[in-house]
């Protein structure tokens, strides 16, 4: 299944090549699909590309093979579609350069934003979808994505705007970063420790102190186990 913007900028780039023979560039991308920046459409197309529609080959700048449509957009795939290269402006991959693989990639929900910092109000709206590859999560278990907000877990390689993939459950080892849900009103991201009866929540910056809770204050969410960071 693609979203309706992964469908926009695929059928953009059919239409495009099958009208001029020439790639659009990330700004008309951008344009016709009316995005504020460019990353946008980075992440639009890494997406497609982890569906396995299109395909980026190695050292080329912007230079995508479309592999497929979908059925919808093909007439049922009697439309007789032949993918095509956007060829880029950088020269011909080395001999022996490993191919581009598609990976499969799964849709989860981002639950709004998650503080590294002091705490924010506890999630639990869906304020949009992220793509993940399918071998950053495990097997048989729910995932949920959150977008950082601060910078308290920074020496953790966490930073602001990046979105953390986390495992859902109520259950964590010392040492895990978890989304910790403090007295049933506030979420944050941090390393869970516990310490003499209470629970640690310990930043990964300096600038911030431990806070210390009671067992019966603190609830886990889940646990962290993926990054995305988009540049």
């Amino acid at each position: 299944m693609l979203t309706r913007k992964q469908r926009d900028l695929l059928e953009f780039i059919h239409k495009r090549m099958q009208k001029d023979g020439v790639p659009p560039s990330f700004d008309e991308m951008k344009e016709a699909l009316d995005l504020r920046s460019k990353s946008g459409i980075h992440r639009l197309i890494t997406a497609l590309e982890e569906r396995g529609f299109i395909r980026r080959l190695a050292h080329r700048a912007r230079a995508i093979e479309i592999v497929k449509m979908p059925d919808a957009m093909t007439d049922g795939g009697s439309s007789g579609f032949t993918p095509r290269v956007i060829e880029g402006d950088r020269s011909d991959p080395p001999a022996g350069a490993m191919p581009v693989q598609a990976a499969p990639a799964t849709e989860l929900p981002v639950m709004g934003k998650i503080a590294a910092g002091v705490p924010i109000e506890a999630i639990s709206q869906v304020a949009a979808h992220v793509a993940v590859p399918q071998q950053m999560l495990g097997t048989g278990r729910s995932h949920y994505a959150l977008e950082v907000k601060g910078d308290s877990m920074i020496e953790a390689g966490i930073n602001d705007g990046d979105i953390v993939v986390i495992e859902e459950g109520d259950t964590a080892d010392n040492g895990d970063i978890v989304v910790a849900l403090v007295e049933d009103q506030e979420a944050t991201l941090k390393r869970l420790r516990r310490k003499s009866g209470m629970i640690a929540l310990e930043a990964a910056n300096p600038a911030y102190e431990t806070r210390m809770f009671r067992d019966d204050q603190v609830k886990v969410q889940g646990k962290l186990v993926g990054l995305i960071r988009t540049y």
